[in-house]
């Protein structure tokens, strides 16, 4: 009886722990070419052309050479270590497209928010709702070629961060640096959780 337990706790120990991270922030911050770069698998990608109907609806300000958006979601896998799987939700940057990130969020441990340093302030309503459902998350700062050059504390201090909110400069076109945001949340979320368990605060 005792063998079968230890036999079952073992199969246990070393089954793979899943867990859902979103990829947010504002239209064409990165978010697709993040989960496409990192991801194992193919990605689900489900980018439409823009079109004229778009004109006076989505602001493009800044991104004018962009030609597609997300209409639902970005989807990929990650392994970052052996037992720890990443499954990645892109959220749709578009203010027409929020009433699916309820749905997307469902189940997320964290998120990353990508800024744009051309359009910083899109990474507000990403900051404000993650922070309204006390969902960890971490800032990337996507370094495009033709992008404002900011340090990781003149982001913070531009979006009001707390101090324990990480951001990291990334360039979420290189794998490597694409894991590297995903590895500095995943440590963000633990020591998140680590001092709610101290202060005893129920988890989820």
């Amino acid at each position: 009886m005792d063998s079968k337990r230890s036999d079952a706790a073992q199969r246990a120990a070393t089954m793979p722990v899943a867990v859902k991270i979103l990829v947010a922030g504002g239209f064409g911050a990165g978010k697709t070419t993040l989960v496409g770069a990192v991801s194992e698998i193919r990605p689900l990608q489900t980018e439409e052309l823009l079109t004229d109907q778009s004109i006076g609806v989505d602001d493009t300000s800044g991104v004018e050479h962009k030609t597609t958006t997300t209409v639902a979601m970005d989807f990929g896998r990650i392994t970052v270590r052996d037992g720890l799987i990443l499954y990645l939700f892109g959220t749709p940057g578009q203010d027409r497209f929020w009433f699916m990130w309820d749905e997307l969020s469902l189940g997320a441990l964290g998120a990353v928010v990508l800024a744009d340093t051309r359009r910083l302030a899109d990474c507000f309503p990403s900051i404000d709702y993650f922070e309204r459902r006390g969902l960890p998350f971490i800032i990337g700062v996507n370094c495009f070629d033709d992008g404002f050059e900011y340090g990781s504390e003149e982001v913070r201090s531009a979006l009001d961060l707390d101090p324990d909110v990480p951001v990291i400069l990334c360039d979420v076109r290189r794998r490597d640096s694409g894991k590297r945001v995903l590895t500095t949340l995943i440590e963000h979320v633990l020591s998140v959780r680590g001092r709610q368990r101290e202060a005893g605060i129920s988890l989820p």
